[in-house]
């Protein structure tokens, strides 16, 4: 049995920037409380990781822990980002402040504020409970829209008069952002969009679309909760029909490979490499073993 690994595939720059940071802030804080807000990044065995060198999650501002004897205490903003009143509200609350925001999504936050100070109700294309969506929301402001799809936006009369500005979140694919702006062209009086997609995130989606169209299984390593890797499963499993989305190499079946000599290995943005090499090692010896 042959393995193919997708390339790139794993922890994008922005996850690895956000996990940097947030251990520097644990190695700079000397006993000082060091929380992030929400999971740095949507992989519990990495948020496992971090809590073993003293970051704990917590789930909102009043979560916070009071600034201890050895000295105030640290708040990391997680790579998905948050609304600006957020961070404020934290410095108010006398929490030193590290923003872990991935610097693509802060494009985002920035891309929708600009269209709405230019007079644009700006419609988000994303998942409406995903946390980068939140961010992003605050900045356009109340009259924005968020819509997975075209399926999903506003009746053409709320939408024919106005000028209409489209960002997306970053994880999300081209496809999506098409299907949208095409719904849209004719419904509303001006159209103007933004393409946010990271690129991080269209290279992994293609490297693991063409994997998957060569080989007998594709398994893609991820965090259930992520996103950006529940897209890189649907995206193979197109292409593949026995794909397979795994957390762990725990969760590796070896049913899954049988009669199978060729499988590809994919991971999503948020998986590190330990991960990564875990599931390849695993799947090798399941081939030997069979």
């Amino acid at each position: 049995m042959q393995i193919y690994l997708a390339r790139p595939a794993g922890t994008c720059y922005g996850v690895e920037r956000a996990l940097k940071l947030a251990r520097e802030a644990a190695r700079e804080a000397r006993g000082a409380p060091v929380v992030s807000l929400g999971e740095l990044i949507h992989n519990p065995q990495a948020v496992d990781t971090l809590r073993l060198i003293g970051i704990e999650v917590i789930a909102s501002l009043d979560d916070l822990p009071p600034a201890a004897a050895a000295g105030t205490s640290t708040l990391i903003i997680r790579s998905h980002g948050v609304a600006p009143s957020v961070i404020e509200q934290a410095q108010a609350r006398g929490a030193q402040v590290v923003d872990a925001t991935c610097p693509h999504v802060a494009r985002v936050q920035e891309a929708a504020e600009k269209l709405a100070q230019d007079g644009f109700t700006v419609l988000i294309v994303g998942e409406p409970d995903h946390p980068e969506v939140f961010g992003i929301r605050a900045r356009a402001g109340e009259s924005s829209y968020v819509v997975t799809g075209a399926a999903d936006l506003p009746p053409k009369a709320q939408l024919k008069k106005r000028r209409v500005g489209v960002v997306i979140q970053t994880t999300q694919t081209a496809e999506a952002l098409a299907e949208v702006v095409d719904a849209l062209r004719d419904q509303v009086a001006e159209l103007r969009v933004v393409n946010t997609i990271c690129s991080a995130t269209t290279r992994r989606q293609q490297a693991a679309e063409e994997l998957a169209h060569q080989v007998d299984v594709m398994i893609v390593v991820g965090g259930h909760n992520s996103g950006n890797t529940r897209r890189l499963f649907e995206i193979s499993k197109a292409a593949c029909p026995r794909s397979y989305h795994i957390e762990t190499s725990a969760e590796l079946q070896a049913a899954w490979f049988e009669g199978a000599t060729k499988v590809g290995i994919s991971a999503g943005a948020s998986t590190p490499e330990e991960q990564l090499q875990s599931t390849v090692a695993t799947v090798q010896a399941m081939g030997d073993a069979g």
